[in-house]
């Protein structure tokens, strides 16, 4: 039982930051928006490892990648930004 929630855990993850976007609260370049798809790829990852559903794997572990690509090279680009607060380099 403990493992079904993780994929429920990393659906809504994905579900969340995709709702958001298409409602155009986050945007695909915001590092919260990719670091979400990230956790939520990797939840689901473990997920499919644990019940060996192979593409269920595969699928999710490319997502994570590119996801985590995209965490690095936003935390590049918001750790030039000079601000006051840290929110604004989780939101741009």
């Amino acid at each position: 039982m403990p493992i079904l929630w993780i994929g429920f855990a990393g659906a809504g993850l994905i579900l969340f930051a995709f709702v958001l976007n298409q409602f155009h609260n986050w945007k695909d370049t915001y590092f919260i928006y990719d670091f979400c798809n990230f956790v939520g790829a990797m939840l689901l990852v473990w997920y499919g490892v644990a019940g060996k559903a192979w593409p269920f794997v595969v699928l999710n572990g490319v997502w994570a990648l590119v996801s985590l690509r995209d965490c690095i090279i936003d935390l590049q680009r918001n750790s030039t930004k000079k601000t006051k607060c840290a929110w604004p380099k989780w939101m741009h």
